[in-house]
């Protein structure tokens, strides 16, 4: 497997541990997850290699426990795990990172997406330092979708060179639509959402919904990001948004980012 695509998948499993220490152990989520992380890790690394073992043997709960045992040192046993799988797959990031997987001759579309990945999750970061200017100085305040556009377009510019701005999609069911941001030489559209309290989280599934239906027909689209910029936490299962998103049938391939997450 080349290496940014493990650290692709690495690094969207170990961003997911934040929003789970929200939840507990017995949440159907985090059975995802683990179950989801241990394949990833045995896909990447071997069923027998030792990385696997590694995490595969994490406790999430007591060894010992009794009747008496209060509640919360079970959910700080699943915090104290949740915590060691975190470091694993910290200690996976860097050894990819330090030895390379690279083995086939496979293009670089992956560092492309992981690239565009970093930026939006790394996005309500910077939003934030640019509040603490100096002598209380002027500057960007993220308060709707054309100010996340602005500093995401900002943020793109350091790594692209042709970025096209909303583009006009084809004609769809009587309608039209723009994209954010197109990536022509990429063939990658950037959609970008921004979570409010007059939109409720099944109602900006389905916007991205018909965004992705019109999507489609973009003859310059093979895939699509929607990066939902949710600084609030209005959306629950944001793990769950991005899968449901991910798992639309068609031939356009989708990543979906909400962040940050249990920031």
């Amino acid at each position: 497997m080349l290496a940014s695509r493990a650290i692709e998948i690495l690094t969207r499993h170990q961003d997911s541990i934040a929003q789970l220490k929200n939840l507990e152990s017995s949440s159907p989520d985090f059975t995802k997850w683990q179950r989801d992380t241990e394949i990833a890790i045995q896909r990447i690394f071997g069923e027998n290699s030792r990385h696997f073992k590694d995490f595969s043997k994490i406790s999430y709960s007591l060894s010992i426990f009794s009747t008496s045992t209060p509640d919360y040192e079970f959910h700080n046993a699943y915090l104290h795990g949740l915590d060691k799988a975190h470091a694993i797959i910290a200690s996976l990031l860097d050894e990819i990172s330090e030895y390379d997987l690279d083995t086939g001759d496979e293009t670089s579309a992956p560092d492309v997406l992981l690239l565009i990945e970093r930026i939006c999750l790394r996005f309500h970061g910077v939003a934030r330092q640019l509040r603490a200017r100096h002598a209380d100085r002027p500057t960007i305040e993220i308060e709707d979708e054309y100010d996340v556009q602005d500093l995401l377009h900002a943020l793109l510019r350091l790594h692209f060179d042709d970025i096209r701005p909303e583009e006009w999609t084809p004609s769809y069911a009587g309608g039209s639509s723009r994209v954010d941001f197109l990536l022509k030489r990429e063939k990658i559209v950037i959609e970008v959402k921004k979570t409010r309290q007059s939109m409720s989280t099944p109602d900006l599934g389905a916007q991205i919904l018909v965004d992705i239906a019109r999507y489609q027909h973009h003859p310059d689209c093979s895939m699509l990001v929607c990066f939902v910029y949710d600084p609030e936490g209005r959306v629950g299962n944001p793990v769950g948004l991005e899968s449901d998103l991910e798992s639309h049938p068609g031939s356009l391939k989708i990543r979906a980012i909400v962040g940050p997450k249990g920031q």
